[in-house]
């Protein structure tokens, strides 16, 4: 049912970098972390770009949004210094070489396809396509990208352009009908807020024959804890507290 690592750094390398950027990547390198979770967006040209928010202001000074800015201007802009000031300058990185980055250092990549408002099907055709041909030729679905989005309609556009990567539906709290949403877009695994986890609930994925990935797990006793409910993969910002091996 889940046939990737159980310990996952979120966003590249948790809180020992700036998220979503190269120097995150070889943070999780530098702690034994060779699973990486990470978000991708389009730009206004229709180019993916590895950023959380819709909207700069955050991560990047200065006003602007992500779907309305070129990919060249994104890539050109500081996401390093509101981290810090030994990061400054250090770029958002557009997609595609920072996928080849993770493939040439042997670190696995949940991609969450987190589209702009009103680009789900765009931003889910766009990353699948994309990492079909990245992957051309790889049959050991364990070493496949996993393809995970909150947008239904994102994950069927990605599952029409791409249908053998695997896929995965994530939620906040687990709704009613999650398991006929998560049958019809046919996921290998479910990803829920382990705040809105219960043991019940966890044996009810498991036992309908799905992944059970929590984010975001910070404290080592928590995350024991989900691990014996169930709890196969668990996304975490401190790498420093929880071990890539962690058990």
């Amino acid at each position: 049912m889940w046939p990737y690592p159980r310990m996952i750094a979120h966003r590249g390398g948790g809180t020992m970098a700036p998220e979503n950027t190269l120097a995150a990547l070889a943070a999780g390198l530098r702690h034994g972390y060779h699973a990486v979770e990470f978000d991708v967006m389009l730009s206004r040209d229709g180019i993916g770009v590895v950023m959380h928010d819709p909207d700069f202001g955050r991560t990047v000074l200065g006003p602007g949004s992500v779907a309305q800015t070129d990919a060249a201007a994104i890539a050109a802009l500081d996401a390093g210094s509101w981290f810090g000031a030994e990061h400054a300058g250090e770029p958002v990185p557009l997609f595609v070489p920072f996928a080849e980055y993770c493939k040439g250092h042997d670190i696995w990549m949940n991609i969450e396809i987190k589209p702009a408002p009103g680009h789900d099907e765009a931003t889910g055709r766009w990353v699948a396509s994309t990492v079909r041909d990245l992957f051309p030729d790889e049959s050991d679905q364990a070493r496949l990208p996993l393809l995970s989005s909150f947008s239904a309609a994102a994950l069927r556009a990605a599952r029409a352009a791409a249908p053998g990567l695997p896929r995965a539906l994530a939620f906040g709290a687990l709704p009613p009908d999650w398991e006929g949403q998560a049958r019809e877009l046919g996921v290998l695994s479910v990803h829920v807020d382990h705040n809105r986890l219960t043991p019940a609930l966890a044996q009810s994925v498991k036992a309908a024959g799905f992944g059970l990935f929590c984010y975001t797990v910070n404290d080592p006793a928590r995350a024991r804890l989900l691990l014996g409910w169930g709890v196969d993969a668990i996304c975490t910002d401190r790498i420093d507290l929880l071990a890539w091996d962690f058990k």
